[in-house]
């Protein structure tokens, strides 16, 4: 079983720029779907961005335009490179992923996340 460990997370102010890497234990070319997740405090854990090994990738609308998913099959990471943050982005991000861009099923145990924190 594939585990993964986050990082990159921190405090930043509104408008600046964190890029968090997702780095895997095993292969991750054999997982179809790479994504990252984040979970507000007292708020259910949502899916930020996906990418399939094909090049799709998937976004929240409350995110597109300013994250930007990326993976690197060879090293066995994935990062989420996020610009223009807003104080609505805090959160805990985790990577996991899924065999399909039509499921919402992870298959991957949950790391322990990374704490991004947006705040003047």
């Amino acid at each position: 079983q594939v585990q993964v460990v986050e990082s990159g997370g921190g405090l930043v102010q509104p408008g600046g720029s964190l890029r968090l890497s997702c780095a895997a234990s095993g292969n991750i070319f054999s997982i179809f779907v790479m994504g990252w997740y984040r979970q507000a405090a007292g708020k259910q854990r949502e899916s930020v961005a996906s990418l399939s090994n094909g090049g799709n990738t998937e976004y929240a609308d409350s995110v597109k335009g300013r994250f930007t998913i990326s993976r690197d099959n060879a090293k066995n990471m994935v990062y989420l490179q996020m610009n223009n943050l807003k104080p609505e982005d805090t959160g805990v991000y985790y990577c996991n992923g899924r065999q399909s861009l039509y499921t919402l099923q992870t298959i991957l145990d949950w790391g322990q996340g990374t704490q991004v924190t947006v705040s003047s």
